[in-house]
């Protein structure tokens, strides 16, 4: 949620930078109304105030001396309709400026390529060179489906179209990356562990700007008001809700394993094979609350983590920033990683890394004090996934594959597969 007066006194600049998003800003218009509607109605309920206690005094006064105070009673009764009125207004008047607050996008930092879409974002660094095969390589979905690792079918049929069961060795793969990734981030990089719910309540939705605007990409548990979680990110941010935290407890970082789940809405014809687009997937989230001034130095380091695990897989990878027209509604700003995947011939994105700067914690309540006396300032979050498993298993399965349809398992994996160095 952007800063009220900061919009107001910078409209025609926050119009303008949001407006490389592409999104249909007309509702953003009706903020100037509001803003001075509400400013008006608060004004005149302190003003009618004002007056109500004077009033009070001279009836005070009048029947003190045991005088007629009629008049002033009546005038009295008259201000306190007004203010109910005033104070009624207002209410709606404030609901209406916090329901359009919540619909406005994040503003895009001055880094940010401008651009309308992903043929627009840059790419940043390049890691690891793709894999040369001397005959024709398989996608994962054959490659697991051969080696009985991963049962498509049977999952549509328990469940419906994007579901997979995982078995065998290919269960242990999936149990193995989630391990190796909670440690070396743990272990490595300093974050704290979390195991959070997977369900999350409307509150918690908005806080972290899933709600309003994407509540059809959502699954709803029906007859209550939670959400399945489409990210770790959800609860673990909502962890520190309304929250003030001590200078000296910054940065707290967080790592937490979580399944996810996604309607996928938009997406069909998408990715309809293998792993890449699934209703549910597990995946390691990396949190970060941070002071202001720090955040944009974390984003490289989170972005750094993030890459890490793919690095020590020895899978190929790319780090793209995105554009102002494919930043997604909380970022300031966000890289992609994106790793190899010799099916479509392409990178495909393995991990989302963001800055909200102060644009969730506004809307969760979450802020730290500098000192004791001093007035709270919002904290500015941070995630990435560190990574979505599922992608990973997609990538190691098509890029260690081998002419015999074995797959070679990845040195750094072999201790949490009992020593295993083959998938066959």
């Amino acid at each position: 949620m952007l800063d009220m007066k900061y919009l107001r006194n910078n409209f025609a600049e926050v119009k303008n930078k949001l407006k490389h998003r592409g999104e249909d800003l007309s509702e953003l218009d009706k903020f100037g109304d509001l803003d001075a509607r509400r400013r008006e109605l608060i004004a005149g309920t302190e003003e009618l105030k004002a007056k109500r206690n004077e009033v009070s005094k001279q009836i005070a006064a009048l029947k003190k001396e045991k005088k007629d105070a009629d008049a002033y009673i009546t005038e009295m009764r008259e201000v306190g309709e007004k203010i109910k009125a005033f104070d009624t207004e207002l209410k709606e008047v404030e609901e209406n400026l916090e329901t359009l607050l919540l619909t406005i996008p994040n503003i895009p930092h001055e880094s940010v390529p401008v651009g309308e879409d992903e043929d627009d974002n840059v790419e940043a660094r390049k890691w690891g060179d793709a894999p040369q095969f001397s005959y024709e390589a398989k996608a994962h979905w054959d490659i697991a489906t051969d080696l009985d690792i991963l049962d498509f079918e049977r999952a549509a049929k328990v469940t419906g179209s994007r579901f997979v069961f995982y078995k065998g060795l290919g269960a242990r793969l999936e149990r193995a990356l989630i391990n190796f990734m909670m440690d070396l981030h743990a272990e490595e990089h300093g974050y704290q562990e979390m195991l959070p719910p997977y369900m999350a309540n409307r509150t918690s939705m908005t806080g972290t700007g899933q709600l309003p605007k994407f509540e059809e990409d959502a699954f709803k548990v029906a007859d209550w008001d939670y959400f399945l979680i489409p990210t770790a990110e959800v609860p673990v941010t909502n962890y520190h809700r309304d929250d003030i935290l001590a200078m000296e407890d910054l940065p707290k970082k967080y790592v937490a394993y979580s399944a996810s789940f996604r309607s996928e809405a938009g997406s069909a014809g998408r990715d309809t094979r293998g792993l890449i687009r699934q209703h549910q997937f597990n995946k390691v989230e990396l949190v970060q609350f941070v002071k202001p001034e720090n955040s944009y130095q974390v984003l490289e380091e989170l972005t750094g983590n993030a890459e890490r695990v793919l690095q020590l897989l020895k899978l190929p990878y790319r780090v793209m920033s995105m554009c102002t027209g494919d930043l997604g509604f909380t970022a300031a700003k966000k890289y992609d990683i994106e790793v190899w995947l010799p099916s479509y011939n392409d990178y495909k994105e393995i991990s989302s890394c963001s800055n909200f700067e102060d644009f969730q914690a506004r809307r969760a309540g979450i802020r730290f004090r500098r000192q004791e006396k001093e007035k709270p300032e919002f904290v500015h979050t941070l995630n990435g996934s560190g990574l979505a498993i599922g992608r990973t298993v997609s990538a190691i399965l098509e890029n260690y594959q081998q002419e015999d349809g074995t797959v070679i398992i990845p040195e750094v994996l072999r201790s949490y597969m009992g020593g295993k160095e083959v998938i066959k």
